[in-house]
């Protein structure tokens, strides 16, 4: 009696190489595109070029609302119609003018709008508003 028949045997004499030949180009093309060509082996002079400095870090200009409505700017005491004034005067010598607004948690809202609206009015384009981190309970 046979163990196998004739075309069972005869399929698994012959091996299918057409997935490992698949796998062979899709290494070969990977192996190209990660290899990198050498382009330092000319000797050239490249020109050189000045070192640039950095610039200096702008300076943040602070205004301060306290809770009874006192305004500071830059630790100078300043009040509200004086403000626009002051800040129109930092915008001339600083046209990039950063501002950032502090006020104490139980100053009233219209003075810290106040600001902002003295902020808008002298053309200060950023403004910020100051906030602490809450504390995790």
């Amino acid at each position: 009696m046979k163990k196998c028949s004739h075309s069972t045997h005869h399929s698994l004499t012959e091996l299918n190489i057409t997935p490992l030949l698949d796998l062979a180009f899709v290494l070969l093309v990977i192996f190209i595109i990660t290899t990198t060509p050498i382009v330092n082996d000319l000797d050239l002079s490249l020109p050189t070029a000045s070192k640039h400095q950095k610039d200096p870090p702008r300076k943040a200009n602070y205004i301060t609302v306290q809770a009874d409505g006192k305004l500071w700017i830059n630790k100078a005491s300043v009040n509200l119609a004086g403000l626009q004034g002051k800040l129109v005067e930092l915008r001339l010598d600083d046209p990039d003018l950063s501002v950032i607004v502090r006020g104490d948690g139980k100053a009233k809202y219209s003075q810290i709008r106040a600001v902002l609206d003295a902020c808008q009015q002298a053309n200060v384009a950023k403004v910020d508003l100051a906030t602490e981190a809450a504390d995790a309970k």
